[in-house]
């Protein structure tokens, strides 16, 4: 009886060790699973504050602010002004060292003329360009408060949407993220078009309901299109550089129920013709659609500076 009684004892001892190690565990083990939930309740509440901030830094970048959204932005699309690269179908009679020149020229005097605008109306300018890293290039080429903007098309577009139309998109997109009321892209081949063409298309934009402002080029094309929403489907199935682009993005307008405010046709300076037009648009300025042209000073310097260099004078020297 002696021995089982000491049997019954040791197992009964063991039974409550066994017991107290299981107890040990299970607190252990609540312990861990309670400290892991706290861990997941930490890293949720700092991926939580750190999607806030992010959304109210983004908030805060793309919130119009009432100046902004009472403004209307042209955006001019632009290459950086290099020979061989910019104005070729002027080359000839151009030389392409010319022709860079007379870029430059252009981009000068149509910033100028937004700027100009812009004591009669609530403008921004802006150049829309491509590619990516030139922005150094244009230095000394912008009217003063011009702005930058990148357009090379990169973003996710519609799949109908290509060639320069997804350049021109990608500008409308940038300036309505910065909160603009409207935006317009505008070409860098008419350094004449008139002043009063630009006011005209603020003022179009800034009145109530929503609408598209074309500027018809004389070519078939357009040398402007303004907009109060980014409508992807004016830029979508367009066959870029022909005479049809103008007529088929008033089709396109009329597909979305969108009202057309047209402006006067006016030229491009992309041929010979253009240019001996543009000669007598910067000496001898004749009225044309009832608006005269702007007188594009930039480019009637640079115009006059090809007569000298082509007289001997050196360009550089000057």
């Amino acid at each position: 009886m002696g021995y089982t009684s000491e049997i019954a004892a040791a197992q009964m001892a063991a039974a409550q060790m066994a017991a107290a190690q299981t107890a040990a565990a299970q607190t252990t083990a609540a312990q861990t699973a309670a400290a892991q939930t706290a861990a997941a309740q930490a890293a949720a509440t700092q991926t939580t504050a750190t999607q806030m901030a992010a959304a109210q830094t983004t908030a805060t970048q793309t919130t119009p602010t009432r100046t902004a959204a009472a403004c209307c932005a042209i955006g001019v699309m632009a290459k950086a002004p290099r020979a061989g690269f910019s104005k070729t179908r002027l080359c000839p009679p151009l030389r392409p060292d010319q022709a860079a020149h007379l870029s430059a020229a252009f981009l000068r005097d149509i910033t100028e003329n937004i700027a100009q605008a812009a004591r009669h109306t609530k403008l921004a300018g802006f150049v829309a360009y491509a590619p990516e890293g030139q922005e150094a290039l244009f230095d000394g080429h912008l009217a003063a408060g011009t702005g930058l903007l990148l357009a090379d098309g990169s973003p996710l577009m519609p799949p109908d949407v290509q060639g320069f139309g997804r350049c021109l998109l990608h500008a409308i997109l940038a300036m309505l993220a910065r909160g603009h009321g409207s935006a317009v892209v505008l070409n860098s081949d008419s350094p004449t078009l008139p002043t009063a063409v630009l006011v005209r298309t603020a003022a179009a934009l800034a009145a109530p309901g929503d609408r598209i402002v074309l500027g018809p080029a004389e070519d078939g094309g357009y040398y402007l299109l303004g907009m109060k929403a980014a409508h992807a489907h004016l830029f979508a199935d367009i066959a870029w550089s022909t005479e049809s682009v103008a007529a088929t993005t008033r089709t396109r307008a009329a597909q979305l129920g969108l009202e057309v405010v047209e402006l006067p046709p006016w030229y491009d300076v992309d041929d010979q013709a253009a240019l001996t037009r543009l000669l007598r648009d910067t000496t001898t300025p004749q009225m044309c659609n009832g608006l005269l042209p702007y007188a594009a000073p930039f480019t009637a310097a640079a115009l006059q500076r090809m007569t000298l260099r082509e007289q001997g004078v050196d360009f550089a020297a000057e």
